[in-house]
Parts: structure tokens; C-alpha cells; sequence
């Protein structure tokens, strides 16, 4: 009898046979969502041939061994001879990751070596699995469809290649952890979720005024619109008009239309991910909500003798994606799924295991997309050109949600253009005119502002925000505002300490008490801040009006807020596309204009868009060829970072006993809940700079890529606090 993983808690080893074809099964399973179930079969039933060697039997059955022969290839080869050599791919990637076309040729021309070990340990393992598996007769059809473009091609193995891992780690973790196994959500129940959302929506019936009007009327819109068919929509509705329930309603009520299993919703920034996700629970129960934050990577660096079964460890050749972390990362088997756009596109361009073992669950869905104004526009062809490829070929729903929608519909975004957005709310600008709460004002006079002239009106204010381009530029005018009651907000204070600030703010708004908040772009999108005033400094269009979006929110002001935009003196602006972005603002900005009406935004947007380089990291070229590694390593929405745990001195004593359940070698319970636990506590700092960092004493490393800040966390700036002549603009994210 050969063995696929050695022997669990209960004494019992993991008979190799049963779990390639459990493997097979779940993964057949999963891609039938998107017709490939029979592919996935075979790519499950193949992926672990290698383990039929007696090299492999000898090392499972020595538990003090952490190295053992590489296992993934003998599929790779055994697909190849069977005239489906692009599953080999997924076959060989299945624990260090996709590999590209001339790694996997090497790989494989090694096995025909008859010097190279490889020969001999393939030739081994596949006449052994042709032997107990000779009951299973070898497809003999081609892998793609003939229509699918090159781009379409590489995705469709990526749907596959997550079938497979996903069922691979799952079978896994059901022989080495059954009880976890057992508490895994399933499927998904679209009509209960349905039915809560219409019970908790009666709240809302009957509400005067005329904000609750536009908002009702927002919602029969999307009513109206989930019964069409599925593909692209555009849900532009004004800050206020009720964008997070109405967009959940279309939602639900498009996937039973089109029986769909699940709702996904990507948020561009973590600070709101909270207040969306706390929305949800309040409406279904909690479990049926998956909060997923997207800074897991130090998860992965956790070594084999961290392991409860450290005999169970696969060779140390293939150890990236083994690990008992990539057990605990998530596949969103969830029926709702509130994430980061970081989390989800990294995700769709990875070649970890880890990474892509959710993407399956995509298919069949609705994905919601919120303030999709903030995606990087050196990275947009190849993200709407994924989009339409999950719309055309894993029956998805994407609908685009913001106040300030980019014309992605429109041919100044290239090849990628998404022609056929159907509009949710047709006479959305109705709506701006009628939810209009603030009036803009532009600096008088030509000379730009000193911080000094900023603090200064910021003064004349009982009750103000100022949004600055930089955490730089931010600490000036603090500084200069002068203010003990002055409050900050930026990526300098961890998450915890920006909640109680957002909550502070809120209480004392809400109490009509003196409060100026000093503040980065962090507040920009979705948060809900209701100030009478708000400063602007220059910057993209779009940014200015979601700035705007926090004045005056409720419409509570007997008259209209005030919106100020200002040219600073000794202001900072980030590089690249934000940079150009507020060049052409100021060209569109003139006295008189009214920024968050949808024309000049859609002037603004269709001027933008072709001034920038929408590919600018090769990424279409580099799917084409299918060089899976390389398209990982320049997707990033957010260039490597690393996590640092702050010292938040409210709660400082609690911080201090994760960091020793964190150093323990045997930590009693999940990596993934440590990190959930510590994730409140963590700054994100530049990976380049993490030498600089050590060398000057600030960070020291708690496990390999989870770092503690040793220097003063201030209990206003944050680390930006720092009095040790860091420049934290360039370390800090």
C-alpha cells in the first residue's frame, strides 16, 4: 500500500489512492462551475503520481526527515504523454506555485535524462500508477477550447490550477484535521440570504425626506435591473445615496435570477472594509460574512518544525506552498465575501497555491467592485481584460460602484474597453443635482497657501477637515495648526488606533463640539465623516470629490458645506499617474465649476486615461506567453511590503502577549488567527527598506516576516512620531 501523507493525531496514515481520486473528485466538482470538470478530475487524479516511488514511501515513514524527493513532476509527465501537457503546469506547480514554459520544459526534459535521478524516480512512479490506477482509461481530447485568445487560455489554467489545489489542500486538511474540516460553511443559500436582506430592509420603507427618497429609488432601480442578463454594470450613485445596501440587494436578487452561489465585494482600502463588512452582519448572520484582509504573506514563513505534524512535511524542494499556513489560508467558501481589490487581483495574477485556490469560487458570482476610481491605472489593461474574461467564460456579474465611475466603457481605455456596461440607474445625474450638499470654492488669489495660512483658516473652524497629498505635507500643517484638540489621521497609526480616531471624530461631530481633523487621502472613500468644512489640497478630480463626500454627508446644514481647494506652498505630491492626475484638474477646475457633476468627470476621466500607460508592466505580453512567475512578481497593486506591529499604548499589555504567542515555537492554535488578532496593530513598511529600518534599531524581527517597531509610537502621529531623524514618508506605506 502507498501512502500520500503520513499518520494524523488518530494514529492513521493517508492512503495514497483515496486521495488522489478525493482530490480528483473535489476538483471535478469545483470546476464544473465553469465547465472544466473533467480536466480538473484528471489534473487531481495525476497531481501526486510521484509519491507512488519507494524514494517518496521510505522519507513519509521517517518522521525526522524535513527533506524528501521531488513529487509533482511524474504527473507533469504522465500528462504530457497523454496529450495534455498544459495540465502539467498545474500538476507540476501544485506546491511551489505556476511555473513558466521553459522552467516546466527543463523539468521535464530532466525525466528523459536517463543519467538524472529524475528518470529513475518517474519511470518508477508511473509504472506503479499505471498499475493501481488501471481502471481509469486516459482522456484523449484537446485541453482548450479552440476559441479561447492567449490571455483567455492562461486564465482558464488558473481557474484549473485552483480547482486543483483547492480540492488538493482540502483532502489534506481533512486527514490531518477533520474537526476544521467539518466547520467549513459549503454551500451557498442565495434565497435565505434574500429573504434577510428583504425582512431587515423594511427598516428603511416609509422614511421621509428627500435623501430617503433618492435612496429608494436607487434601490428599485437595482431591483428592476437583476433580472437582466449577466455581464457588466455601473452603479453610479452620489455619496449618500445608499450605494452598500442597494448594490447587495442587485446582488442577491441577480444571483437567484441566475442561480448564482456567492456574493463578493472588493474594497479598495482596509479602513473601510470594517464599516462595509459590519454593515452586512448586521443584516444576515454573522457567519454567512467573510471578512478577508489581504495582508497574509507572513503566514507563508512559518518552518516545518513549527508544524503540530512535522512528519507530514512535504519535500523541502517544494516548500513555498506546503506549509501549514497555506492550510489556513482562505478559498472564500462563503456565501458573502467582503475583501480588498488588493487581495482580489493579486489573487487573479498569482502563481501561489496559496493565492489561487479562492479563484474557483469566482466563478458563478457577483462581484462587486466599490470605488473603482482607485485603480492603478498602470495596471487597468490587463484588470479589465481579466474582468471581461470572468464575465465571458465563468458566468460573473461585475458591477462598478463609486460617485466618481471612470469611463471604463469607453475607447480611451484601450483594448480593454468594457462596451456593453449596462447603467443600474439611468438618470443617475438627476441624482447629483438633487443630493448637491456642498459648494466648492477655489483659493483666491494666485499666491499658493503657507501651511501657516491653511492652519489659519483651519482656525476660523469649529469643526473642519483638511485632506493633504502626502503623510509629509500632513505632519507640517498638524504642526502648524497648533492645536492640543487637533486630531490626525493616516497610514502612520495602525488600524486600531485610525478606529478609535474615526470614532472620536464621530462622537464629537455628532455632539457638535470643536474638532479639526488633519488628514491623508485615507479618509477619501467611503468612510463616513460628516464635516460642515473641508479643505482640499490640489489633487486628481476624482479624489476631490470624494473628499467632498465627507462634508455635509447627512444634508443636516441649513445651508450648503463649504469644499475649499488650495494650491500649498511647500506641498508634495506622490509621482506617476497621481501627479498627471492633478495637472489635468487644474486644467478642468475653473470658478464656477461644479466637480462632482458627471460631465467634467467624465471629461476629466476620458482626458486621463490616455495620457497613461495602461499596461505599463507587460503584464498582456507576459500572460500571452505564459510565464506565470513573472506576471506575479509586477502585479502589484501595492509594491512588497512587510508587516510591523506597533506598541499601541491603550492597548499595550494585550499587544505584548500576542508578540509572545507569536515567538513560541508551539503558538496552541492557528497562525491565521494570530495574525487576525495582531493585524490592528500593524503598520506596512516599504520591503526595500526593512535593512535601513533594522540598522537604525526601529524593527527586529518577531518570526521570519513579521517584524515589532522598537521606536516611539506616538499617541497622535503614530509613527510618524518618530523623533530618531527617520524620513517615514519613504518607509511607511
Amino acid at each position: 500500500m502507498y501512502f500520500a501523507h503520513s499518520a494524523n493525531d488518530a494514529g492513521q496514515r493517508h492512503e495514497l489512492k483515496a486521495h488522489l481520486e478525493a482530490t480528483a473528485v473535489r476538483a471535478r466538482h469545483f470546476a464544473e462551475a465553469f465547465e472544466g470538470g473533467e480536466l480538473a478530475y484528471w489534473a487531481g487524479l495525476w497531481h501526486d503520481l510521484g509519491k507512488f516511488s519507494d524514494d517518496f514511501q521510505r522519507y513519509i515513514g521517517a518522521p525526522e526527515k524535513l527533506r524528501g524527493p521531488v513529487h509533482s513532476t511524474a504527473g507533469a509527465v504522465w500528462a504530457e504523454q497523454h496529450g495534455l501537457g498544459g495540465l502539467g503546469f498545474l500538476i507540476a506547480g501544485h506546491h511551489g506555485g505556476l511555473p513558466d514554459k521553459q522552467s516546466l520544459g527543463e523539468r521535464l526534459d530532466l525525466t528523459r535524462n536517463t543519467k538524472e535521478p529524475q528518470h529513475r524516480l518517474v519511470q518508477e512512479a508511473l509504472k506503479r500508477a499505471a498499475n493501481e490506477l488501471s481502471g481509469l482509461a486516459p482522456l484523449s481530447r484537446p485541453l482548450l477550447p479552440v476559441d479561447m485568445s492567449r490571455t483567455g487560455v492562461e486564465m482558464y489554467l488558473r481557474m484549473l490550477f485552483s480547482a486543483l489545489v483547492d480540492a488538493d489542500f482540502l483532502d489534506t486538511e481533512e486527514h490531518f484535521n477533520p474537526t476544521r474540516s467539518e466547520e467549513r460553511v459549503g454551500e451557498c443559500d442565495m434565497r435565505g440570504l434574500w429573504d434577510q436582506f428583504e425582512l431587515d430592509q423594511q427598516r428603511f420603507n416609509g422614511k421621509d425626506g428627500e435623501v430617503n427618497r433618492i435612496r429608494h429609488e436607487v434601490y428599485r432601480h437595482c431591483l428592476a435591473a437583476a433580472s437582466q442578463a449577466q455581464g457588466f454594470f455601473r452603479l453610479t450613485v452620489p455619496t449618500g445615496g445608499g450605494k452598500t445596501r442597494s448594490s447587495m440587494a442587485f446582488a442577491l436578487r441577480h444571483a437567484l435570477a441566475h442561480n448564482l452561489r456567492r456574493v463578493v465585494v472588493a474594497i479598495p482600502y482596509t479602513s473601510i472594509i470594517d464599516q462595509t463588512a459590519e454593515v452586512y452582519r448586521d443584516i444576515f448572520r454573522k457567519d454567512t460574512v467573510l471578512e478577508h484582509h489581504s495582508q497574509v504573506d507572513w503566514l507563508q514563513a512559518f518552518t516545518f518544525q513549527e508544524r503540530k505534524n512535522p512528519q507530514a512535511v512535504e519535500p523541502r524542494a517544494e516548500l513555498d506552498e506546503t506549509r501549514w499556513s497555506s492550510l489556513a489560508s482562505e478559498n472564500w467558501d462563503a456565501s458573502i465575501v467582503v475583501t480588498t481589490t488588493v487581495q482580489l487581483f493579486e489573487s487573479l495574477f498569482s502563481n501561489r497555491p496559496s493565492a489561487c485556490r479562492k479563484l474557483h469560487n469566482l466563478a458563478r458570482s457577483v462581484l462587486i467592485l466599490d470605488e473603482v476610481q482607485t485603480l492603478p491605472p498602470p495596471l487597468l489593461e490587463p484588470i479589465l481584460d481579466a474582468l471581461k474574461e470572468l464575465v465571458a467564460s465563468y458566468r460573473v456579474t461585475v458591477v462598478l460602484c463609486s460617485a466618481t465611475l471612470p469611463a471604463f466603457n469607453e475607447a480611451e481605455v484601450g483594448r480593454s474597453a468594457l462596451q456593453d456596461a449596462h447603467e443600474i440607474v439611468p438618470e443617475y445625474p438627476k441624482h447629483f443635482e438633487l443630493l448637491r450638499r456642498v459648494r466648492y470654492e477655489l483659493q483666491k488669489g494666485d499666491e499658493p497657501w503657507t501651511w501657516q495660512d491653511v492652519a489659519e483658516r483651519m482656525r476660523r473652524e469649529e469643526r473642519c477637515m483638511a485632506v493633504l497629498n502626502t503623510k509629509k505635507d500632513s505632519l507640517v500643517l498638524l504642526e502648524a495648526l497648533d492645536d492640543p484638540n487637533a486630531v490626525y489621521l493616516s497610514t502612520y497609526l495602525c488600524g486600531v488606533h485610525r478606529r478609535h480616531v474615526l470614532a472620536e471624530v464621530k462622537e464629537r461631530l455628532k455632539q457638535k463640539q470643536p474638532c479639526r481633523l488633519v488628514t491623508t487621502q485615507v479618509v477619501e472613500a467611503g468612510v463616513d465623516l460628516d464635516f460642515p468644512a473641508v479643505f482640499r489640497a490640489m489633487g486628481p478630480l476624482d479624489r476631490i470629490v470624494q473628499a467632498a463626500g465627507r462634508c455635509n454627508r447627512e444634508g443636516e446644514l441649513p445651508d450648503m458645506g463649504r469644499v475649499t481647494v488650495f494650491e500649498p506652498a511647500e506641498g508634495s505630491l506622490p509621482h506617476g499617474a497621481y501627479r498627471s492626475a492633478t495637472d489635468l484638474a487644474r486644467q478642468i477646475l475653473r470658478p464656477g465649476t461644479v466637480p462632482d457633476n458627471p460631465t467634467p468627470l467624465r471629461e476629466y476621466f476620458r482626458k486621463f486615461f490616455p495620457t497613461q500607460e495602461l499596461d505599463g508592466k507587460k503584464i498582456q505580453e507576459l500572460r500571452a506567453l505564459l510565464n506565470f512567475p513573472e506576471v506575479s512578481r509586477r502585479f502589484r497593486l501595492i509594491d512588497d511590503t512587510e508587516p510591523v506591529v506597533v506598541r499601541y499604548q491603550p492597548d499595550r499589555e494585550h499587544v505584548e502577549e500576542l508578540l509572545v504567542q507569536a515567538r513560541r515555537k508551539d503558538m496552541g492554535f492557528s497562525p491565521r488567527r494570530l495574525f487576525r488578532n495582531l493585524q490592528p496593530y500593524m503598520v506596512n513598511v516599504w520591503r526595500n527598506e526593512v535593512a535601513s529600518l533594522e540598522g537604525q534599531g526601529l524593527i527586529q524581527p518577531v518570526r521570519p516576516g513579521l517584524w515589532e517597531w522598537l521606536g516611539h509610537y506616538d499617541e497622535v502621529r503614530g509613527v510618524g512620531g518618530e523623533q530618531k531623524g527617520m524620513e517615514a514618508e519613504r518607509l511607511v506605506v
